[in-house]
């Protein structure tokens, strides 16, 4: 029930509009990160849709990180001006996400590239190897960044494969809720978090996290986020524009991939003292609500099982006291309880994705309803690895 007003506390912020302040003529510089490994497949439609961007904007960096496949090769074979190649070598390198990220922003900061450019308008994305940037996505984010407290900025996250089965549906569906309604309303608590994809933040604000911006968690992404809140910058949540990566298509790769999103955030409970301390108010409340979710997840996944052990009990007494066995009582409590928020679910999806009829778009939000159930074994595998000491990165392989 808690969880259930809290969802629908935040559709209801999300509907809010954000005003942006007045442009005051800045020009600002984009560099565009792409940690690699072993990402031949997909890097060279990504760096097509950079170098189409406007030249005197913005720039790619490839941070390759030890690849034993073409990927350095496809990198040096774009446009040498657009894009930059750093190769990282074993032993050092495939230490994860964000020690190649760091490794990519040391050298940045000593590249005669940025000579001469005030750090507060430059301003660097991150985007995975398959990521495919809209073509507007500089004018959609730039507004953001006119107030000198926003730090960062992530983009909404689309799924290009969407219409390739269900399973890659309703990774689109769930990226569009995520953004749509979770991510819009923490604008205006003040606890936006970043994702690994198309996130957009100012160098100047990564400076104030010192030399590594990045931690070394499964999940860098939402620490970054989190530290760069406490540190007094404002993220912010753009609608208007989005990346599309490529959705799993295999339900063991993708329990194997959200078992390590898990197990970061397991590792980021660590971030609750600095939560306490810098952020405080209704962000901190929030921040450690998001926090809690896989403990919040794993007690949940209890819940089916409670309640298949009450239905056969009230099966039972029935057959004994010779009573009906159907009642509708019994499908109707634990459908509102599970599947009200479908249709919330349903309306925001069909806003994005206009080929859907309003039946199509309901009925999918209620499949969307049991797709969450993956995560109980995400959970309880990203528990096991945890306890286990297994801090390997479950890389996800690409089609």
């Amino acid at each position: 029930m808690l969880a259930g007003t809290y969802n629908f506390s935040l559709f209801l912020l999300s509907r809010r509009k954000v005003p942006h302040r007045p442009d005051k003529g800045e020009q600002r510089f984009y560099v565009f990160l792409l940690a690699c490994l072993n990402e031949e497949i997909v890097l060279a439609e990504s760096l097509a849709r950079i170098t189409a961007l406007p030249a005197e904007k913005c720039v790619a960096l490839v941070i390759d990180d030890a690849s034993d496949d073409r990927t350095a090769d496809i990198a040096r074979a774009a446009d040498p001006q657009r894009v930059w190649l750093h190769q990282r070598y074993l032993p050092n390198a495939r230490r994860g996400k964000g020690a190649a990220l760091n490794d990519g922003v040391r050298l940045l900061r000593a590249s005669p590239l940025l000579q001469g450019r005030n750090p507060n308008d430059v301003i660097l994305c991150v985007v995975d190897a398959d990521g495919r940037l809209d073509g507007h996505v500089i004018d959609a984010v730039d507004p953001f960044f006119n107030d000198p407290a926003t730090g960062a900025t992530q983009i909404g996250v689309r799924m290009y494969n969407r219409r390739e089965g269900l399973l890659a549906r309703l990774q689109d569906m769930e990226f569009v809720v995520y953004g749509d309604v979770f991510q819009s309303a923490r604008r205006f608590i003040g606890s936006v978090g970043m994702g690994g994809n198309g996130q957009f933040m100012r160098l100047s604000a990564l400076d104030t996290l010192g030399e590594d911006p990045w931690s070394d968690s499964l999940t860098e992404d939402l620490d970054l986020g989190v530290r760069l809140i406490a540190r007094g910058w404002t993220n912010q949540h753009c609608t208007t524009a989005a990346v599309s990566q490529q959705a799993v298509l295999e339900v063991r790769r993708l329990i194997r991939q959200r078992s390590r999103w898990f197990q970061g955030h397991l590792q980021s409970a660590n971030l609750t003292p600095l939560i306490l301390r810098d952020v405080g108010g209704r962000a901190a409340m929030d921040l450690i609500y998001h926090l809690s979710s896989p403990v919040l997840i794993l007690l949940t996944s209890l819940l089916p099982l409670s309640f298949l052990v009450a239905l056969l009990g009230t099966i039972a007494g029935s057959i004994r006291a010779g009573r009906p066995l159907v009642s509708v009582m019994w499908f109707l409590g634990p459908y509102l309880l599970s599947f009200t928020s479908a249709w919330i679910y349903g309306f925001v999806y069909r806003v994005r994705e206009r080929s859907l009829t309003a039946i199509q778009a309901v009925l999918l939000g209620h499949v969307f309803i049991i797709y969450g159930y993956i995560w109980f074994a995400a959970g309880w595998m990203g528990l096991w690895r945890t306890v286990t000491g297994k801090r390997t990165w479950l890389k996800t392989a690409r089609s």
